[in-house]
């Protein structure tokens, strides 16, 4: 797991996303071109949560999210999402 020094704000969240398949459950190599996005991924940070609406995810948690979900950004060189705790559809 990462430690990033990055705090999301308010009900934000920061998603190391899971690798994409290398390869078909049958063995054939998929190219970079073919490779879909991962809906999964881990917690790297959690923001503080809205006034009224705690968050339910924490750090370290594995989650899925919707296939478009989030902005990708770069920290240290690093590929991250970050996206808000409703785009997130189940802690694994």
């Amino acid at each position: 797991m990462s430690s990033i020094k990055v705090k999301p704000l308010h009900d934000r969240v920061i998603v190391e996303p899971a690798a994409a398949e290398e390869k078909t459950q049958s063995g054939i190599i998929i190219p970079d071109t073919a490779k879909e996005k991962p809906q999964r991924g881990t917690i790297v940070a959690v923001g503080s949560g809205k006034k009224d609406e705690p968050m339910t995810v924490k750090t370290g948690d594995q989650v899925l999210y919707g296939k478009y979900s989030g902005t990708e950004i770069q920290i240290d060189g690093k590929d991250y999402l970050i996206m808000r705790e409703s785009d997130i559809f189940a802690i694994l």
